[in-house]
């Protein structure tokens, strides 16, 4: 059986191994030069030194409470790269006391109601893979001890509605366990974010979460029908409705609350028929803006191609899909109806029109590997993130987005400026852009930001870098962020970005549902 890294990315048994790091190290070389690059070595688990425990779980539920070393490490951090760098140096200071794995509504309402009264802060926690400090007991000084509060036993799918397309299932559930329990009913959920073999359905509510594919029903919102959900005021479940035009919806009030307003137990989700008919198409650009264009017209031409996902030339390098001297559109389309033929006609004829060079059918083949080397690349990006901190590099993703009449100067504004502070702060970089998401009236950019470290500074670097990636985006119009959710890192950009009159009314809405403010502090709101 696996084993979930306690301090990183996904199972210790996928991480990169010592051949791997060198290529990666050598690979790092050929982009900046020399560089003295030598694999810190992962902490183990016997020489942790972690804080006393201040909490002791009631003996009423001691059987779902733990403060086992490797429960208390591995619900200390999320996978943001500040808290892969603190876990590799052994760093795990704000640990929680504790960690509860209720396995019924009345056991987290009893768990909820201990803490309240032994004046503990609660961290909702579904699969730990929040890169923006969503799920660190980082909470203040103003409470008792932490208890971080795994959803992982909330994990049935409790029943299909094969007429409506739908399904009633747990929050608890991850990727693989709920396509894995759809499939024999000939249905797939179709939300297939990077984090998929490792977070939860109440996760991706709970953050807003976007999935794999391009265009139409990628956003975890779309396929919400109704929710379920405990606060430590009470439990509410939203009517179960196709669409409803009754007033601001309770779904989208608790989308994307990210634990602060209460705990996502159950929803009933919209389902898609498994795909039988696929087809994907490669597209060379000599110029990234011609291949945005390319983008914009498929974003707005009715074709909704699943993958539309435009690859910068150096990222494609790096990824082993190109060889740096041109841009890549992956082109892809899917259905379980009908075949896909038309509407990748019409895609080829768009794409050539904007200056693309398009795969000759002949070589379709080899344009299919393509669009599976870069899925393939896409799942393992974070396992050579760790591999990249362990070489005492620097490293984040951050993502956006933008109206397609701001883009280009929204492009090259961030990348100005990130790139002259990354280079005030380490030297040089390689910064790349790829697009995750397209809507008709704007893309969704991604930017990847690698440079080197200095021993000791790489969060203190991270920081800055963080910062003025954030104000430039704000600055230029752009969303601190598009999927990858606010927790506590993005905060200071969603202050920024939401109207100050909206911001009183989720504080309302916060002293409603949680008066003792003990749901994940400090996320969202103050």
């Amino acid at each position: 059986m696996a084993t979930r890294n306690f301090w990183g990315w996904g199972v210790e048994e996928s991480a990169f191994g010592d051949d791997q790091i060198k290529q990666l190290a050598n690979l790092i070389s050929m982009q900046f030069g020399k560089l003295d690059l030598q694999p810190a070595a992962p902490p183990k688990l016997g020489d942790l030194m972690l804080p006393t425990g201040r909490l002791k779980a009631p003996d009423s539920l001691a059987g779902i409470f733990s403060d086992e070393t490797r429960d208390r490490a591995s619900h200390t951090y999320g996978k943001a790269f500040r808290d892969v760098v603190r876990g590799l140096r052994g760093d795990f200071h704000c640990a929680p006391d504790l960690v509860a794995r209720p396995g019924s509504e009345q056991e987290l309402v009893d768990v909820l109601d201990w803490a309240d009264s032994a004046g503990a802060a609660v961290i909702p926690y579904g699969g730990g893979s929040s890169v923006v400090g969503g799920v660190e007991p980082r909470v203040g000084s103003n409470w008792k001890g932490t208890v971080s509060v795994d959803m992982e036993r909330f994990d049935q799918i409790l029943e299909v509605d094969e007429r409506s397309r739908a399904a009633r299932m747990e929050a608890g559930l991850y990727g693989p366990a709920l396509e894995a329990g759809l499939k024999p009913h000939g249905f797939t959920l179709r939300h297939f974010p990077q984090s998929f073999e490792f977070s939860t359905l109440g996760g991706w509510i709970a953050t807003r979460a976007g999935g794999h594919f391009a265009t139409l029903y990628t956003h975890i919102d779309d396929l919400v029908e109704s929710i379920r959900v405990v606060t430590p005021k009470g439990t509410l479940e939203s009517r179960r409705l196709p669409g409803s035009g009754a007033g601001p919806s309770p779904d989208r009030f608790f989308l994307g609350s990210e634990g602060t307003l209460g705990f996502v137990t159950s929803a009933w989700m919209r389902l898609q028929a498994t795909p039988q008919y696929r087809d994907t198409r490669t597209v060379h650009f000599d110029d990234f803006l011609a291949g945005a264009e390319a983008v914009r017209l498929l974003s707005q031409s009715g074709l909704y191609p699943t993958n539309c996902r435009l690859i910068d030339a150096r990222e494609a390098m790096m990824n082993g899909i190109g060889n740096g001297s041109r841009h890549l559109l992956l082109v892809g389309f899917e259905s379980a109806d009908h075949p896909v033929d038309a509407w990748m006609a019409r895609a080829v004829e768009i794409c050539e029109q904007a200056g693309g060079a398009v795969q000759a059918p002949k070589e379709k083949k080899s344009g299919t590997d393509q669009a599976g080397a870069w899925r393939n690349q896409f799942i393992q990006a974070p396992y050579m993130r760790d591999a990249l901190i362990r070489l005492g590099m620097v490293v984040e993703t951050f993502e956006t987005a933008i109206t397609w009449d701001r883009f280009e100067e929204f492009h090259k504004g961030v990348k100005e400026r990130v790139k002259r502070i990354s280079r005030e702060v380490c030297g040089d970089v390689l910064l790349t852009c790829r697009f995750t998401h397209v809507y008709p009236d704007g893309p969704a950019p991604y930017y990847t930001l690698i440079a080197p470290g200095k021993p000791g500074s790489q969060v203190e670097q991270w920081d800055e870098i963080k910062r003025a990636a954030m104000e430039s985006i704000n600055e230029l119009g752009g969303t601190v962020t598009h999927h990858h959710a606010v927790g506590r890192d993005h905060r200071p950009g969603y202050d920024h970005q939401r109207p100050e009159l909206f911001a009183d009314v989720l504080r309302s809405a916060k002293q409603t549902l949680d008066p003792g403010g003990m749901l994940n502090p400090g996320v969202l709101i103050g």
